[in-house]
């Protein structure tokens, strides 16, 4: 008899989610694109050089992706060692930030010059932190003192210190992705309706005791009815967007962000796209986040176990809610806050920390496709309060 064939290599050896990678390279390569469109008269009036703050991007990015490829190949579950050293690190960087920061339009937000940003590493480290503890607690999550209380105190404690820098979109982002990773992980409705009461009450006192909060919220509510009335800022998008049309003016050829568009490279870069590549680009943003979001959803649906389903879908959250306010503030849908648009926007930290998110969600997508690992339940949270499903499933079932 002949011999058996050699066994075909593996179409996929490293098991990464190439579909991921790729959805992610397309945003960054376009990044790339818009930060040099918006920055290069800046850095030519500041450095004498149309490309020193592109290259500042770029260096970035470097530092990015080694943080992904790093993140891709440590085993997710490290993470339950290293969760409570990220978290105290992050914590005295945001005490930190306050005492020594150096300030920017008014906010001390970063250190090192400004170079890094605690509040983004913040994002991250609270969805990892929260995976690793929601998890552990199992159906205790349900008990008021196991659960709602210590999910209160830390999601609290860190919101707390990015707010007092004041970053209001961090806050909010942060406020938000913990309540969604509690909900996913099987908190019961009575906590969610406690937890979303607490958090309207916080967000209420957040606006009565800010002057900008509170400013940003009547210039909302009054652009509703007239758009001539809400923020400077919203109404220089607006009009970039009736420039671009549906085709644009052309890769470089905004006219706004040369005249009253505000942080053009930053919060505003939305709008640059929709005056130089008109709606047909600014539809192709959108469905690549959209796309983003769906392969992120998929991770969190394959994972493995309950920890990286919780983590895979708080990291797809994180970076759903950042561009879904980003563009719902440029197009007047959201009251304004200055989240970066994910992969697009200039920002090193930004940039970094989105990058090691998507090296986390690799890490969960990695697997061996002939091990069989058994996970709690397929869904990334508990259905057994609605159907009296068991929450962990029975081997002997199975078998």
């Amino acid at each position: 008899m002949m011999a058996p064939p050699p066994e075909r290599k593996k179409s996929n050896p490293l098991h990464l989610d190439w579909g991921l990678l790729l959805i992610v390279g397309v945003l960054i390569a376009f990044g790339l694109m818009m930060v040099y469109s918006t920055t290069f008269d800046w850095s030519y009036r500041e450095f004498d050089s149309p490309t020193t703050i592109f290259f500042r991007q770029v260096k970035s990015l470097g530092l990015g992706l080694v943080v992904m490829l790093a993140l891709a190949r440590i085993d997710y579950h490290w993470w339950k060692i290293l969760a409570i050293p990220a978290l105290g690190f992050t914590l005295l960087a945001l005490i930190a930030v306050l005492v020594i920061g150096s300030q920017t339009f008014g906010a001390q937000r970063g250190l090192l010059n400004g170079s890094y940003q605690p509040s983004e590493a913040a994002k991250l480290v609270t969805i990892i932190y929260l995976g690793v503890w929601l998890t552990s607690k199992g159906d205790k999550i349900k008990d008021i003192t196991y659960g709602l209380i210590p999910y209160g105190v830390v999601v609290g404690v860190l919101a707390g210190f990015v707010f007092l820098q004041p970053d209001i979109s961090a806050t909010l982002t942060l406020v938000l992705v913990g309540g969604t990773m509690f909900f996913l992980a099987g908190a019961d409705l009575l906590q969610i309706a406690l937890a979303t009461v607490v958090s309207g009450l916080a967000g209420y006192a957040i606006v009565m005791s800010s002057t900008t909060a509170r400013g940003r919220i009547t210039e909302y509510l009054a652009g509703l009815s007239n758009i001539t009335e809400t923020s400077w800022h919203v109404q220089q998008a607006i009009i970039a967007f009736i420039n671009g049309g549906v085709f644009g003016r052309g890769l470089g050829e905004s006219h706004q962000k040369f005249q009253a568009l505000p942080t053009p490279h930053t919060d505003s870069v939305f709008a640059v796209v929709g005056e130089e590549l008109g709606l047909i680009g600014c539809l192709a943003v959108i469905a690549l986040f959209a796309f983003l979001i769906w392969r992120g959803a998929k991770v969190a649906a394959n994972a493995k176990d309950e920890l990286g389903a919780i983590m895979a879908a708080g990291i797809t959250t994180w970076l759903a809610f950042e561009a879904i306010i980003n563009i719902g503030v440029m197009v007047a849908a959201l009251p304004f806050a200055g989240n970066a648009l994910p992969f697009v926007s200039y920002g090193g930290s930004s940039l970094v920390v989105a990058l090691a998110g998507v090296g986390l969600l690799l890490s969960i997508s990695r697997h061996d496709p002939d091990a069989s690992i058994p996970r709690k339940t397929r869904a990334a949270f508990d259905y057994s309060r609605w159907d009296r499903r068991p929450r962990v499933s029975s081997t002997r079932r199975r078998e």
